[in-house]
């Protein structure tokens, strides 16, 4: 995300995060009885979320999101959610990232990963408006806070940008191509969403390839495209992004587009076959009913079904930022949609 005016609190996975502890006294809401036949029913502690993404371990699914220290949350069901045991991902702020950018307060977009062995979480530092933004690594042998080998051990900044590049480096997804080798795709306003080859070994900027390529872009001011995700399903990669305005209560514009390519690094074009860095992206997500602005998504996969993460600020508790979870189905032409929302034509 590019600015918050107030906390900015918000995978596919393989593996797990972190369990639950008592102190389970944040705010809740309500199951959801929205009567849209793609969103789950979800209650506890899903309000102030911001930039979810979701993983399984074990009996448990975990939540990490935007906060300071990277709040967590965990849900036997996917239903009834409560803070995860720890509370955070991390007590303090990781020294290298945050020396890059003065003045940052909270750890933004946090993303979850496992290969080669370890769990990866990528993370953003910055502050509101400004391009001035690292991307961070932490990686971990267990995400059980009781395993004696729990322990995040931070990887310094993978990639970063200033007040002199076109680019803004936040909004981390780990993707893996058909060979199962990483890419970290980016982005925010300015010129757009980023990708970059990482190193298999240290899940850092690979030192052979050096590349940034060029991803998905809006053409006019204020150039509002940001939350990057892909997964690959069949013969194509899809690109989730967010279009518009986001962290502005029941006024968010927020909404989720998508397009697809064969190859991992593009180009993206979307049902229309235009191009992603041409404004392109087929709309899957947009302001329905008292849930506004919904975006940053991110998408989860278990046994054949797939599921859309995001938030969306509720008009019945005053524009709170707030967990949604949704079915996302896939048309005979390959490409996803949300129920309630239908694909569009």
């Amino acid at each position: 995300m590019k600015r918050r005016s107030f906390l900015k609190s918000g995978l596919i996975g393989l593996g797990a995060l972190i369990g639950g502890r008592a102190a389970e006294l944040l705010p809740t809401a309500m199951a959801q009885d929205t009567g849209e036949s793609g969103v789950l029913d979800i209650s506890g502690a899903i309000m102030n979320v911001h930039d979810p993404v979701m993983i399984k371990h074990a009996d448990y699914y975990y939540l990490y999101h935007t906060g300071a220290g990277i709040p967590m949350k965990r849900s036997p069901d996917m239903r009834t959610w409560r803070v995860a045991r720890g509370g955070t991902a991390f007590f303090g702020n990781p020294e290298e990232v945050f020396a890059w950018v003065p003045g940052a307060a909270d750890i933004w977009a946090p993303d979850i990963s496992y290969w080669n062995g370890r769990y990866h979480l990528y993370y953003s530092v910055s502050t509101f408006g400004s391009s001035r933004s690292a991307i961070g690594l932490a990686t971990n042998l267990s995400l059980d806070f009781a395993d004696p080998n729990y322990e995040w051990v931070h990887h310094g900044i993978v990639v970063k940008s200033d007040h002199d590049t076109n680019w803004n480096a936040i909004d981390a997804n780990l993707a893996l191509d058909a060979d199962g080798m990483p890419w970290l795709v980016f982005g925010s306003h300015w010129s757009g969403i980023k990708m970059i080859r990482l190193d298999y070994e240290t899940g850092l900027q690979s030192t052979e390839d050096d590349t940034l390529y060029d991803i998905a872009a809006r053409a006019e001011s204020p150039r509002a495209i940001e939350a990057p995700f892909i997964i690959r399903k069949g013969d194509y990669y899809y690109l989730f992004v967010s279009f518009d305005q986001c962290c502005n209560g029941i006024h968010s514009t927020y909404n989720v587009r998508v397009g697809r390519s064969e190859s991992i690094t593009g180009p993206y074009v979307d049902r229309d076959n235009v191009s992603m860095m041409e404004d392109g992206g087929t709309q899957i997500l947009w302001s329905q009913g008292r849930w506004r602005g919904p975006g940053h998504n991110a998408i989860f996969s278990e046994d054949g079904s797939d599921y859309i993460v995001y938030h969306a600020y509720d008009q019945v508790q005053g524009g709170t930022p707030t967990l949604r979870i949704a079915t996302l189905l896939w048309d005979d032409g390959g490409w996803p949609y949300v129920p309630g929302m239908g694909p569009e034509a």
